[in-house]
């Protein structure tokens, strides 16, 4: 039987698994792009008060100040408080509880900027005492900035809302995209010739020695293996009990054909109802271990370690191997593996996937996801 095998413990640099998408622009900056028609709309308006301009033209010159007052001051405050609101509840997570702090954040801001604007021309430009417009005319004060208040919110709102949902709908398929890639990875790699060379090798040894019990178990793991694979091809997730059940059942049949070179740990995979409210993407455990196994020398005197451990408070999945890298064709090293699992993980969450050298050792820490 070979002592001598490889893995992927130090992968091959690589792209990076996603790109970066470039930041949203805030409700602020679009109001500055809109500038050249929220100015020529604000003298439209004005025209509401001095409807001949040119024989009042300082009444005409207030009311338009007084329509870009109301305009900008709205702007502002709905595009901050929307900017504010997609940083803590955003539209496709929460949609209900999002409708309903837009509104009453809205309404709340939107009647500040008004009291402001109102009392600020009516102390500044006229020298009334602090008060006196609101307590004179309250609903002629409040009717026009509330109508303009209602057609900018909607516009700004309805704009956050859909660039939410296209933002939701390409996040989607780009996702189902990678998935699609990484899975038909994964069952590559699971089907390729040497895996099941390999493994009829070792079940022929097992056979041929007098022991039927262990070639009995060797076959019914074998199983296991193909079957979660077929299984998990149309899964995003899957329960971390049942990749680490695979990850047994993979490592089993590695260490029949290795014997004492290849030594695996597994630490704090256990009780199941501590982690069973912990997902990850399928096969993403297997990846590791077939990595560690790809780009490393192991021998029966000098065996190579593997380690994993479940955090189960830090919702994290670490994998440890000793680092023996061994030099492999150009054609063995594409680097696709881990590359897809960062991109998958990249629209599971922001947490990322953390990959390096860490003394004598290849450590892969991987987040697992609570639903």
């Amino acid at each position: 039987m070979p002592a001598l095998v490889s893995a992927a413990t130090s992968p091959p640099a690589c792209a990076p698994a996603a790109e970066a998408r470039p930041p949203r622009p805030s409700q602020v900056t679009v109001f500055w792009r809109q500038v050249r028609w929220i100015v020529p709309l604000s003298l439209l308006f004005g025209l509401t008060s001095a409807p001949r301009p040119w024989q009042h033209p300082a009444a005409y010159a207030v009311s338009c100040a007084y329509s870009l007052a109301y305009c900008l001051g709205l702007w502002l405050a709905n595009g901050y408080t929307t900017d504010v609101l997609n940083r803590f509840v955003r539209w496709e997570q929460r949609p209900v509880r999002r409708l309903l702090l837009t509104l009453s954040v809205s309404l709340a801001a939107s009647l500040a900027v008004i009291v402001a604007v109102t009392e600020g021309f009516s102390v500044l430009l006229w020298h009334r005492p602090l008060g006196y417009a609101l307590r004179q005319n309250l609903t002629g004060q409040l009717a026009f900035p509330l109508v303009a208040t209602v057609v900018v919110s909607l516009f700004l709102h309805s704009r956050s809302f859909l660039l939410a949902w296209r933002e939701a709908t390409v996040r989607a398929e780009r996702l189902e995209k990678e998935s699609a890639v990484a899975r038909l990875d994964s069952l590559r790699r699971q089907l390729d010739p040497h895996f099941l060379f390999n493994s009829l090798n070792a079940l022929t040894s097992l056979v041929e020695e007098p022991d039927p019990t262990r070639a009995v178990r060797f076959i019914r793991q074998l199983g296991s293996v193909y079957r979660y694979v077929l299984d998990s091809q149309s899964q995003e997730l899957v329960p971390l009990a049942e990749e680490l059940a695979f990850a047994e059942a993979y490592v089993f049949l590695q260490q029949t054909r290795l014997a004492d070179a290849l030594q695996v740990e597994f630490v704090g995979t256990g009780p199941a109802a501590a982690t069973s409210h912990l997902y990850l993407p399928p096969l993403a455990l297997q990846l590791l271990l077939e990595n560690a196994l790809k780009h490393n020398t192991a021998y029966q005197a000098d065996p190579l370690r593997l380690r994993v451990a479940v955090d189960a408070a830090a919702a994290t999945l670490t994998v440890r191997n000793t680092r023996r890298p061994r030099r492999l064709a150009a054609t063995e090293t594409s680097g696709r593996g881990l590359a897809n699992l960062r991109a998958r993980y990249h629209f599971l969450t922001s947490r990322p996937v953390v990959a390096g050298p860490v003394g004598a050792e290849f450590v892969v820490t991987l987040p697992l996801l609570a639903l």
